[in-house]
């Protein structure tokens, strides 16, 4: 990014870079404070995308909820963490954890502890304390986690 580019031409860019993919407000922040732009037009810049609806913290919170489920891996506990970190409002983060299909959801958390099962023996007691661990670090709730541990012994 061009420290000196001018703030009409940022302005137009930014609503590119949000039209074929979605940011939410920090991540634009973020790359409009490596110029040289004040904090009046910054701000300036971040309301005229939210009010023609390049930037809506619902929409992206949704997106990035499904796709780290879907390709990551991610269980909602990792999820709401990053939201956070995001700095996405809590009604627009929650938003985004309920568009989580819930067919999608137990699948990424079955291909996780499937993938994790097939080097532990799950019926010795640290193997199955090195896949719970596991499945929580990935994000995943203890609820879900212990279901899929009963129904992975009860198949070997």
């Amino acid at each position: 990014m061009k420290k000196d580019e001018s703030f009409e031409s940022l302005k137009l860019r930014m609503a590119g870079l949000c039209a074929s993919t979605e940011y939410c407000e920090d991540e634009i922040r973020k790359r409009l404070a490596r110029t040289s732009l004040s904090n009046r037009e910054t701000d300036e810049i971040i309301r005229f995308l939210r009010e023609n609806r390049f930037i809506d913290d619902y929409r992206y919170a949704a997106a990035f909820a499904r796709d780290k489920v879907r390709f990551a891996g991610w269980g909602k506990v990792k999820i709401r963490a990053a939201l956070a970190l995001k700095h996405i409002p809590a009604d627009a983060l929650s938003h985004g954890l309920d568009a989580i299909e819930d067919s999608d959801y137990i699948e990424a958390c079955r291909r996780a502890g499937e993938a994790k099962a097939r080097h532990l023996n799950l019926n010795e007691r640290n193997d199955a304390a090195k896949f719970i661990r596991h499945l929580q670090s990935r994000g995943f709730e203890s609820g879900l986690i212990f279901q899929l541990l009963t129904a992975l012994r009860q198949r070997d």
